[in-house]
């Protein structure tokens, strides 16, 4: 079973993220479970949402501990919340910033951790220039699906186009693509280094 833990906040559409997350999982014929956890249910305020992945049935109901993936679509919450509990020595870490992990301030925290697992994305710029909306969801998806290989970009394509319809559909396309080719990239780079 791979298990997701997505953080952000109120309105980023962290729920969401999670929800097709499964939708894509379910396209490629795997079982899939979504669901948040919510504290108080306010916009700006810390979220977070969970998605399991399995060949099988999924049985589990309780919170993500042990996480295999880290999603964070609002890199604030870094040093607001505890964001890295529990998650597994090989898991992977995608955070939606322009800034390197050193100048986040984790450059310490995460150097015994496997590089190629570790990748930022522009999600809500790239939000931004395709949907016109900051909203960093739908990218990092992308960028999910270049970093962790555990669902097709093709898969999480489909369930884009199943949640939204025309323009918003066609510009989260767009978006989720973009995050891919650049998490790709970084992975690449990293690779040669």
């Amino acid at each position: 079973m791979f298990q997701v833990r997505i953080h952000g906040r109120g309105g980023q559409g962290v729920v969401t993220a999670a929800e097709m997350l499964s939708v894509a999982a379910f396209d490629e014929g795997r079982h899939a479970q979504a669901f948040p956890s919510f504290g108080s249910e306010r916009t700006g305020a810390p979220v977070v949402a969970f998605c399991r992945i399995d060949d099988k049935e999924i049985r589990l109901r309780e919170p993500i501990m042990a996480p295999d993936a880290l999603i964070i679509q609002d890199p604030t919450l870094l040093h607001q919340v505890d964001c890295f509990a529990g998650l597994k020595p090989d898991g992977f870490i995608l955070i939606n910033t322009t800034k390197t992990f050193d100048q986040l301030g984790l450059g310490d925290f995460l150097r015994d951790r496997p590089a190629e697992r570790l990748c930022t994305v522009p999600a809500t710029e790239l939000a931004l220039k395709h949907v016109g909306r900051p909203v960093p969801n739908v990218p990092l998806l992308g960028g999910f699906a270049a970093v962790a290989g555990v669902i097709r970009l093709e898969s999480v394509l489909k369930a884009i186009e199943e949640r939204f319809a025309g323009k918003v559909a066609a510009g989260n396309v767009a978006a989720a693509k973009e995050a891919y080719e650049i998490v790709k990239a970084e992975m690449e780079e990293t690779a040669h280094a």
